[in-house]
């Protein structure tokens, strides 16, 4: 029976420790800066929480998991207007709700609202399992709102400013890229590469490509560059091509993921050379060209 009864105290977690520390109407003045246990109805959501979405069986794992051995971590909280407002730990919030619970451990401090706001968004930034345009909005919001320069931004969640950069460029790209990224479609890295075309047209009609063909960034690196050194080709060059092999060379090397190579002669024969990288993506052309 003492075992039983251990269990279940241990399984209250940081409650277990708090039952005399509730929070009430009477004592709602000497608590900042301390751990007390706090009804779940008198605390609001973050409203500068900038995620948007929670998955739902993430959520579900942790409610089992606090049902089973109570909060350990406590969320952060903020005093206003004689109630309280997360700062911290929504996915804890909503997850001690989802299995019943009425209170839940809360840590409370002082913050205005442009503490609120950096708070949640180096926190959500902090995530392993953030998307990089989630990542991207966050570094962009603290610049805007915050009035942040790239450089103190880099401070301030710990990264190399090269590393927020590259964060910060995603969000250059076409909203359906972005999608794409958001949604697992394309990598961090296949969106890096688009970034350096410019219109939004050639973007798209990458991005299905490399769905299609199911490219992998080093090849959409190459194939990006392709488009680039064709679209840089001296007209004084093109012009001793036929119209009607100029007209199609885009498309060809689109296609084929590379820079092809067309030389005619004067009798209008000629010949075109596709250059490849390795054993993977010679196979990947000549199933193309089957």
């Amino acid at each position: 029976m003492a075992k039983a009864t251990k269990k279940q105290v241990l399984g209250r977690g940081l409650s277990a420790l708090l039952k005399d520390s509730s929070i009430n109407e009477t004592n709602t003045n000497l608590v900042v800066g301390t751990i007390v246990e706090i009804e779940l109805e008198n605390i609001e959501v973050n409203p500068y929480q900038p995620r948007t979405f929670f998955d739902e069986e993430s959520l579900r794992e942790l409610a089992s998991s606090i049902k089973e051995l109570g909060v350990i971590q406590p969320i952060t909280v903020r005093k206003i207007d004689g109630n309280f407002q997360l700062v911290s730990g929504e996915r804890r919030f909503r997850a001690s709700k989802l299995i019943g619970n009425n209170s839940i451990p809360a840590y409370i401090r002082t913050a205005n609202d442009q503490e609120m706001l950096e708070m949640a968004l180096v926190e959500n930034i902090q995530r392993k399992n953030l998307d990089p345009i989630e990542v991207a909005l966050s570094y962009q919001r603290l610049i805007d709102e915050i009035q942040l320069t790239q450089e103190e931004l880099s401070v301030r969640v710990g990264k190399k400013r090269s590393t927020v950069t590259n964060y910060l460029r995603l969000l250059k790209l076409d909203p359906i890229l972005q999608t794409g990224i958001r949604d697992g479609f394309i990598s961090m890295g296949h969106g890096r590469a688009l970034i350096n075309i410019k219109s939004a047209a050639d973007q798209l009609n990458i991005y299905e490509k490399i769905l299609l063909d199911k490219l992998s960034v080093r090849q959409t690196e190459e194939l990006v560059k392709s488009l680039k050194i064709d679209k840089k080709i001296p007209n004084e060059i093109k012009k001793h091509l036929p119209k009607y092999i100029k007209n199609s060379l885009s498309d060809i090397n689109s296609y084929l993921g590379h820079k092809v190579n067309v030389t005619v002669n004067g009798k209008g024969k000629g010949k075109i050379s596709i250059p490849f990288h390795s054993k993977e993506d010679f196979e990947r052309i000549k199933n193309l060209l089957q």
